[in-house]
């Protein structure tokens, strides 16, 4: 029996307006745990829908040895549907409570699963999730519906599972499951993800961009080390043309400066009547031509080291982290910049959501609001922000502060990056902000572009270049899941950003990466609500 495997030859996709994708990929999957990464919009759920076959490529061809089992980002609920429907057990289960009731033919009899309900058990508790086959999907979060596609995924045991941002919306304990579930995954795996932590428990990452996909083996570290020695690799490169442009240009020098001196001593002699015309001008003709000889030839090693020089220099834009310098918000140690105090609060004439919460934020710290699903988490931010007011209790915070929450909201989607710059900082003028966005990687004409025209990491990105670019960024940032939907280089960006901010942070995120990489120094962590 041969062994199961996906292979993929010559595959070439596009959007469905037309927009090419990516073009000629020739990628083998064979078992084994691949991270799928690349920018947004390059192409990785179009990937997985071609291996999946519910699309088909404009070119290439995909073959598949084996079974597949596919985890979407969304689950579609209906208002009928239970967890036994989106486990795809909920015939099999019908025909053993026939079975018990004694209401079986002997067909189904010999066909049924005896062992199904363990296994279902089993299943769930491998994921995380209690609940009962009969619990519908609606009394599910978005989260809980997604650990019920998983469970039912480990039920049916494929050899190969395609995954695509299964950490996406999950709060704490719901990563852990996938990532615990995908570590001891022992059949094959494809796995779209900006999830670092999931990516480390990854055999092997396949980079995809316009122009293909690479495949490195190892995790995500082993990937990222890789990638800092191509940079290391290009900056080599980038000084090596460099100084091969400069030696061409001393040689061209110390050339013109001896043509300069032989064309004097020529001269000279011709002038005394030393040297026959005729002879005089043979010289100067041999002298001539072979000055154009290495002319061309200086000209031709300058323009190999410039083109070289400018593929370097491409190459570095493509790998080098981004490092961002921004102004100081002059915030001091000791200054209180929110006060939170013995607060309650809830929607209608329901229970109350936060209860009785104390807490306060001092100078630059950096704090990390925490806690499942349904906690409060977005409840609190909005009392914080004054969109909500409390049932009991007292909220005192700067005037100077920012809410940014995915959707960059607080920016006009019909305005440009440049126009809601100048909007949110008035009296800013023109150069400042051009070179405010230039730091968060909007140049020139990019700079100019619709809000409402950008992909969700470029919207995040333009909402911090707004907000903390300025003359004077807010002395407290509030940030809720900012890295949910951002591909790694957009994480990165804002990564870089949020760590040159020198003011205070409460940050909403469930990425454990994210939260080490901007330095948070303080947990408020919220419980389960009963």
């Amino acid at each position: 029996m041969s062994m199961p495997s996906i292979t993929l030859s010559g595959l070439t996709a596009s959007t469905p307006d037309g927009r090419p994708l990516f073009s000629d990929i020739d990628l083998s999957f064979d078992g084994g745990r691949t991270g799928v990464v690349g920018r947004n919009g390059v192409g990785k759920t179009t990937l997985l829908k071609l291996v999946a076959g519910t699309q088909s490529p404009r070119s290439g061809t995909v073959s598949v040895r084996g079974t597949l089992g596919v985890l979407r980002q969304t689950v579609q609920v209906s208002l009928r549907d239970t967890l036994a429907d989106v486990m795809g057990v909920a015939g099999a289960l019908a025909l053993l409570r026939r079975a018990d009731e004694g209401q079986a033919t002997a067909e189904e009899l010999g066909s049924a699963d005896w062992t199904l309900e363990a296994r279902i058990e089993a299943a769930l508790h491998r994921v995380g999730l209690d609940a009962t086959t009969e619990t519908p999907l609606s009394a599910l979060s978005g989260g809980q519906r997604t650990r019920a596609a998983l469970a039912g995924l480990v039920l049916a045991e494929p050899d190969f599972i395609l995954l695509d941002e299964p950490t996406n919306n999950l709060d704490r304990e719901g990563r852990a499951a996938v990532i615990d579930l995908l570590e001891t995954w022992r059949s094959g795996a494809i796995v779209v993800s900006h999830d670092r932590e999931l990516l480390e428990t990854m055999d092997a990452i396949v980079e995809l961009t316009s122009l293909g996909a690479t495949r490195y083996g190892g995790n995500w570290s082993h990937y990222r080390e890789r990638k800092a020695l191509d940079l290391a690799a290009a900056h080599h490169d980038l000084a090596d043309a460099e100084k091969r442009i400069a030696d061409v240009a001393r040689a061209a020098q110390a050339t013109a400066e001896r043509k300069a001196r032989k064309d004097g001593a020529g001269q000279r002699k011709r002038a005394k009547g030393d040297m026959p015309r005729i002879l005089a001008g043979a010289r100067q003709s041999r002298a001539e031509n072979t000055s154009g000889d290495q002319a061309h030839m200086a000209e031709r090693r300058r323009a190999r080291a410039l083109q070289d020089e400018a593929a370097a220099r491409q190459r570095i834009e493509v790998l080098q982290p981004l490092s961002v310098a921004l102004p100081s918000t002059g915030l001091p140690l000791g200054r209180n910049v929110l006060r939170v105090e013995s607060v309650s609060a809830g929607y209608g004439a329901g229970g109350a959501v936060i209860d009785r919460l104390t807490f306060a934020i001092t100078g630059p710290e950096r704090v990390a609001l925490t806690g499942p699903n349904g906690s409060g988490k977005t409840t609190l931010l909005s009392l914080i922000t004054g969109e909500l007011p409390p049932r009991s209790g007292d909220i005192r915070r700067t005037n100077a502060f920012a809410r940014l929450d995915q959707q960059a909201s607080l920016l006009d989607p019909a305005r440009s990056i440049r126009d809601n710059f100048l909007k949110l900082n008035p009296g800013t003028e023109e150069n400042a902000c051009r070179a405010a966005l230039a730091r968060f990687m909007f140049r020139a004409d990019a700079a100019l572009q619709t809000v409402g025209t950008l992909s969700g990491g470029q919207m995040l990105r333009a909402g911090l270049a707004c907000v903390l670019g300025g003359p004077r960024p807010p002395e407290l940032l509030i940030l809720d899941e900012p890295t949910n939907h951002l591909d790694l280089d957009a994480i990165e960006a804002v990564e870089a950003g949020l760590r040159a901010y020198d003011g205070a942070l409460l940050v909403v995120s469930h990425d454990e990466a994210f939260l080490a990489a901007i330095g948070i120094t303080r947990r408020i962590d919220l419980p389960a609500r009963g």
